[in-house]
């Protein structure tokens, strides 16, 4: 069996033996789900620019549009330049702008693709502005993308959140910009946790006056919403919001240490799917989405289930270093042959963060081949000390 040397809390180094089972991969199609299901795509870097990393992003376009279509042949929706992008944490809005477009490009050579795309205020500055100003900021991205012919995520505005001084201007925000869509949208609610700028979002620091203003937003202009995610790590306000959302309009869950049952749902009801996790555990979210449509329940969870406590390592405090673990476990799946990332974010989690980090993987079923995982971690510790 294969085994390596990984480092322990106390300062150890043991051998730790792999015992996970990949998941094999099978073409699927929306279709195969019971649920909408989309994976919030990560970017690759080019590793071999001739650039600063913290300063100019430089994208491995080839291997980034690669990506997408794997999670497409598993069934998969892609989430395009969201915060798993490293929108605001690397990737600008130039760049967000070239990735939506190459990826819309290659949805379009695909009779099944579902995609859509992250619209924001993200190339405005760190100043304070007018609601007239971030009303505009938010248009300008909304006509690109429905000009290129994409689907609409409206993201929360770090702009918005420093600038509003009442419920009400978010409010009266939203429905101006919402009043432009060609169609439907998907409302973002991220919260502190992945984005500390974000806090007091919707006019209120508690989560549950938040939450009225947000559902009053989505009640006055219901039929420009497709459906929310909401990205609290909270199952309980996730399923109260999912209650009281209007008829038609659905709730996808961002939560991505409970994403398991919500999805599965309740006798009262269930939530879809948009997820950072599924870009990490794809093979396994579409066998468990595939497992649902079939009533075969228990396999459901027997599948998704290991990965919980394997995104909930990826996703600790602080959260929005989640990214840093997601492309980790793509380097080490074989889908990309470096662990660069744009901004210089691989260095943002610890020598012991990325050793449990392949236990929970291999524990998951999350390594496509252990034999390549193993040979990759191993180089990579080496350059940590160890040996």
């Amino acid at each position: 069996m294969t085994s390596l040397q990984l480092p322990n809390p106390d300062r150890s180094i043991a051998a730790y033996q792999l015992t996970g089972t990949p998941i094999p991969l099978a073409k699927r199609g929306p279709g195969d789900f019971n649920r909408v299901a989309f994976a919030a795509g990560h970017v690759v870097a080019d590793p071999f620019a001739e650039n600063d990393p913290w300063l100019t992003p430089a994208i491995d376009w080839e291997a980034t549009l690669r990506f997408r279509h794997r999670l497409w042949d598993l069934g998969l929706g892609v989430a395009e330049a969201m915060d798993t992008a490293q929108r605001g944490m690397g990737l600008g809005w130039p760049d967000a702008q070239e990735l939506i477009r190459r990826s819309l490009k290659e949805a379009a050579t695909r009779k099944d693709a579902l995609i859509a795309c992250g619209v924001g205020t993200d190339h405005l500055g760190d100043q304070a502005y007018g609601l007239e100003e971030i009303v505009s900021a938010y248009l300008e991205q909304l006509e690109f993308v429905e000009g290129e012919g994409g689907r609409v995520i409206l993201m929360a505005s770090r702009a918005l959140a420093r600038s509003a001084r009442s419920p009400d201007d978010y409010l009266s925000t939203y429905r101006r910009v919402l009043s432009q869509a060609r169609g439907k949208v998907i409302i973002h609610w991220l919260g502190e946790m992945f984005d500390p700028a974000l806090s007091g979002y919707w006019g209120s620091a508690d989560h549950m006056e938040a939450m009225d203003t947000c559902l009053q937003m989505i009640t006055d202009n219901v039929d420009k919403i497709d459906g929310i995610k909401i990205s609290l790590l909270s199952k309980e306000k996730e399923i109260l919001m999912r209650r009281r959302l209007p008829s038609g309009v659905r709730m996808y869950t961002g939560d991505d240490f409970n994403y398991a049952e919500l999805i599965a749902g309740d006798d009262q009801g269930h939530s879809d799917a948009l997820l950072g996790i599924f870009d990490a555990i794809a093979p396994a979210a579409s066998q468990a989405l595939a497992s649902l449509k079939r009533g075969a329940d228990n396999e459901f969870f027997d599948v998704l289930e290991p990965t919980v406590a394997l995104s909930r390592h990826i996703f600790k405090a602080p959260t929005r270093f989640y990214k840093t673990g997601v492309v980790f476990l793509a380097y080490l799946n074989g889908l990309q042959d470096h662990f660069t990332m744009v901004g210089g974010q691989e260095g943002t989690r610890s020598t012991l963060h990325f050793a449990e980090l392949f236990r929970l993987a291999d524990k998951a079923n999350a390594l496509d081949d252990p034999d390549i995982a193993t040979r990759r971690m191993k180089a990579f510790l080496a350059v940590r000390g160890v040996h």
